[in-house]
């Protein structure tokens, strides 16, 4: 007998549900980060929706294993803190590298008489 099968409905019910939101939200912004036309529309797609849906897919892990395991099991929150720091800033130093970038080629066009 598995582990799955030994998954009390109570638990199953809310594991499944977090694990198919979790996958619709982070297929929402992967689809964002393909049809969006700039650069600056599409760095939101992973920095906000696939943050929530790994949130929604290590909450599913923490209760699946919590459950299974009879005992508490907050692995998944350290995970989750990193996420949650980490990918807004990355976020944010990538669109600030993007946004220099455009400032420097617009400084450089050709015919522009200017000394940077």
């Amino acid at each position: 007998m598995s582990s799955v099968e030994a998954l009390p409905w109570w638990a199953a019910i809310p594991v499944a549900l977090l694990l198919v939101l979790g996958g619709l939200i982070t297929l929402i912004g992967a689809t964002g980060l393909a049809r969006l036309q700039s650069f600056y529309q599409r760095i939101h797609g992973p920095a906000i929706a696939v943050t929530l849906g790994a949130g929604c897919i290590l909450i599913a892990s923490m209760v699946y294993f919590t459950v299974t395991q009879s005992r508490l099991v907050i692995h998944e929150l350290l995970i989750s803190v990193f996420v949650l720091m980490t990918a807004p800033v990355v976020a944010m130093l990538i669109m600030r590298a993007a946004y220099y970038r455009d400032q420097r080629e617009s400084r450089n066009e050709p015919g522009d008489q200017t000394i940077p």
